[in-house]
């Protein structure tokens, strides 16, 4: 068949490399001028790497290798851990972090030189009994037999299919960045979450000296943003226990990216006919189980399983949603209302021992490490 994937990022290059293995004939079509670098890091949990292993995709030489998650006060008391060595001993694929750049030349790697075409930005899409056609804003067309929008939380293909209005805003934003820190924990496998009434802290070593960390804090996409975010962050945080403020006094504002968390209720049909989503298109969700992308990996992976049956290709579609439908929704529902936003630390370490978080760590993210390893 031929497939037209509107966006090319994680979801899109992931679900065109499956595709083209398969045999089908495939086209990204992506917004951007040229291949976007930005943005700080992603947490590929052992779900997450099964698929990219399916994929041919190796996290080989990947050094920020994550085996404890441990969750902490402001004034660093131990509240759980989650045991994501005992994730990997089981599935097979351990956790990492790597920046959302080098994930994006893992995925590119091998594929055809021409396969995306940037400055495409969708209108429109329609479609028949047989093939879909999409229009972009040059005026130009693009005809398939099946599309794909893996174009984020701001798709325009699922706005064509569900109309405005469906993502909202939450009640958090994120702060965030990558950077040479010279601590102790950096040169550790142990994510640390921090919370406290101020809000949220993560750091995670990145490897090569470098750590991924990030600051939640209360937000309303009607905030002004401030002057200077790094100093009111060295305000709200800087009286943490450490490593808190040794990690804010080595940061610097060129550092700092920002985004607002947002999420949609998981519909049971995402596509129609001969047009489906992946990823945030379909399922936008807060970043606080850091599955987002993960998430993203196993539709492409389940998307891939049910075209390779054959047979008219809406019904494979729509069985594909289906099949994603109660696991996307469960994890959709545990990052909007995660412990993590509570922000009642206290509470949350009686309510979660280690066996427990590390059992629900592995309940939602391996059903497929096995299938898809």
């Amino acid at each position: 068949m031929e497939i037209l994937v509107i966006g090319a990022g994680v979801g899109g290059l992931a679900v065109a490399r499956g595709l083209l293995a398969a045999g089908h004939r495939v086209r990204v079509f992506e917004q951007a001028p040229a291949r976007r670098v930005g943005g700080a890091g992603l947490t590929i949990f052992s779900n997450g790497a099964a698929v990219l292993n399916d994929l041919g995709v190796s996290l080989e030489g990947v050094r920020g290798r994550i085996d404890r998650i441990d969750a902490l006060t402001s004034d660093g008391r131990l509240r759980t851990t989650m045991n994501l060595v005992h994730t990997a001993e089981r599935f097979g694929f351990e956790t990492r972090t790597i920046a959302r750049r080098d994930l994006l030349d893992r995925l590119g790697e091998g594929l055809p030189d021409d396969l995306i075409r940037y400055g495409m930005r969708c209108q429109s899409l329609t479609q028949d009994r047989d093939r879909v056609t999409v229009t972009f804003d040059d005026g130009t067309t693009a005809t398939g037999d099946l599309l794909i929008g893996a174009d984020g939380h701001h798709s325009v293909v699922r706005r064509h299919l569900w109309g405005e209005g469906v993502v909202r805003s939450a009640t958090f934003g994120t702060w965030q960045g990558r950077s040479p820190v010279d601590i102790d924990l950096t040169r550790t496998h142990l994510h640390l979450m921090i919370t406290g009434r101020e809000g949220a802290c993560g750091l995670i070593p990145a490897g090569d000296g470098m750590l991924q960390w990030w600051f939640d804090v209360r937000w309303s996409p009607t905030d002004p943003r401030p002057a200077a975010p790094l100093a009111e962050l060295r305000r709200r945080f800087g009286h943490w226990a450490s490593p808190v403020p040794e990690v804010l006094a080595a940061v610097s504002e060129d550092d700092l990216g920002f985004f607002g968390h947002h999420w949609n209720k998981v519909r049971q049909v995402w596509g129609e006919g001969r047009v489906t989503l992946i990823g945030d298109a379909a399922h936008t969700m807060p970043p606080t189980l850091g599955q987002g992308a993960n998430q993203t990996l196993e539709d492409v992976w389940v998307l891939g399983r049910e075209l390779a049956k054959g047979g008219d290709p809406a019904v494979r579609l729509r069985a594909y949603e289906k099949a994603r439908y109660p696991r996307v929704s469960l994890v959709s529902r545990l990052a909007r209302r995660s412990p993590a936003n509570w922000r009642i630390p206290p509470l949350i370490g009686r309510l979660f021992p280690e066996t427990s978080q590390t059992s629900m760590l592995a309940r939602y993210s391996n059903r497929l490490s096995a299938a898809a390893g």
